[in-house]
């Protein structure tokens, strides 16, 4: 059910992107009087699944689900249909519009979802603001994971600063930003009384950056293991556990916190270990043997009954500078993943993901904050991917339409064609390669 979840918000979030960034060429096009062939939701090839005709336009549904496009009279395209170039320019062509007018419905796709993507993170702070946990909430200071343990972090430290940014807002993605693409080289914290500053090895975005520890984390607050609810059936049922009862240690190994009773009961898989119990005054020894995954089938407290969360709120005029900046760091962000990619300090097979990982962002449960959180952000990195400078995106026709504004000079549609063909091989083979890494990621992980 969550697989099914995940692929419906990117179905969803992708045709709303798709659709409003034709319509940012589709209306231009018919402002300038510009004939428009087909309007499409998805590729075509051979057959489309629904389709009609209304005026001079055909509007439909494709079967491939990697795009969409608007097909105008007399442009070279990803199409290749280029019998009608061999023609005189008509007047409702592409082709026999100023070049300010051909820049401006190149442009126009961009641009909606450009508008698009700031004015939905608006519309996120402004209904819902932003909530967050207070670092100082966290009293129990953190729990160190895989990661954060290879930078010297241990349990109960408390995190003042990474590099010189105060550590306000407990989150861990701040941490991961400020050191992937700040270059944060210090993280500064409190352990008992002392204050240390621990030291960020230099290649150490590059192990964030990889793929094969995308699901680690550096750390997480601390809050104590309570069993709520003990399912019938399962390990906890078994051994005797009840609802209030408190697990003290685990094959002698004292633990109280969360994450240190997940941590034993993980190195202790399908194998029958004493454990003692605390239940009211008492303390009681008991035989467990945990699921071969680790798991014992209780349901434990949210963490949120031991953190008071904040939620800033935002008036809508208060919300427009908010969703600005807020958009502007997601796209930055995206951006500088990028030129990480390109300059080698990243590498694209670690970094890059298809379709399935996209999917991934949303998660398996529908929540509109999120859904439409993530859609802004595509929306804004759909924008500037189109704006690249190669042939076959909107980033290509605006470079040779500049060219021509600048010099007079038309390219001619033989040299348009190739570029075309030439980008439309680049940007497929990219998502070949990007898809071929999910499927692999996901056969051999």
């Amino acid at each position: 059910m969550g697989t099914v979840v995940m692929i419906g918000q990117l179905i969803l979030s992708l045709s709303i992107l798709i659709i409003l960034h034709e319509m940012g060429h589709f209306f231009p096009a018919r402002w300038f009087k510009t004939r428009v062939e087909k309007f499409y939701l998805f590729f075509d090839p051979w057959f489309s699944l629904f389709k009609f005709k209304k005026g001079e336009t055909e509007y439909g549904i494709g079967w491939l689900p990697l795009g969409g496009y608007v097909k105008i009279s007399g442009m070279v395209d990803e199409s290749m249909d280029t019998e009608k170039l061999k023609e005189e320019p008509k007047p409702w062509e592409f082709r026999s519009k100023a070049a300010w007018q051909r820049l401006i419905i190149m442009l126009g796709g961009v641009t909606v979802n450009f508008i698009l993507g700031f004015a939905l993170f608006i519309a996120v702070l402004w209904h819902w603001g932003t909530e967050y946990l207070p670092t100082s909430q966290v009293s129990e200071g953190i729990y160190a994971d895989s990661l954060g343990r290879t930078i010297g972090l241990q349990d109960g430290d408390h995190i003042l600063k990474i590099g010189e940014v105060p550590f306000t807002e407990f989150d861990e993605r701040i941490v991961m930003q400020e050191i992937i693409f700040n270059n944060a080289r210090t993280l500064t914290i409190r352990r008992g009384d002392e204050t240390l500053a621990l030291d960020i090895p230099a290649d150490f975005s590059r192990i964030l950056n990889s793929h094969a520890n995308k699901g680690l984390s550096l750390f997480s607050p601390r809050f104590p293991f309570r069993i709520e609810e003990v399912v019938t059936g399962l390990p906890a049922h078994k051994a005797g556990l009840k609802p209030g009862d408190q697990i003290v240690s685990i094959s002698g190994v004292p633990v109280y916190y969360y994450q240190e009773v997940r941590a034993q009961a993980s190195k202790i898989a399908g194998k029958p270990t004493a454990i003692q119990v605390k239940r009211g005054n008492d303390t009681l020894a008991m035989t467990l043997v945990p699921t071969k995954e680790g798991t014992l089938g209780v349901k434990t407290p949210s963490p949120l009954m031991y953190f008071k969360t904040e939620t800033k709120t935002f008036t809508f005029l208060e919300a427009i500078p908010e969703g600005i900046a807020l958009g502007w760091n997601r796209l930055s962000i995206n951006v500088q993943a990028l030129g990480q990619i390109i300059t080698g300090k990243s590498r694209a097979s670690e970094s890059l993901g298809g379709f399935a990982s996209i999917a991934k962002v949303y998660g398996t449960q529908w929540e509109w904050q999120h859904f439409w959180s993530v859609t802004a952000m595509l929306s804004l990195i759909l924008a500037f991917m189109n704006l690249l400078p190669i042939p076959a995106l909107d980033g290509g026709h605006v470079m040779f339409l500049l060219y021509e504004v600048v010099t007079g000079r038309k390219p001619s549609d033989k040299f348009m064609e190739i570029a075309t063909m030439v980008g439309f091989v680049l940007v497929l083979a990219l998502l070949l390669y990007a898809n071929g890494l999910d499927i692999f990621r996901a056969w051999f992980k």
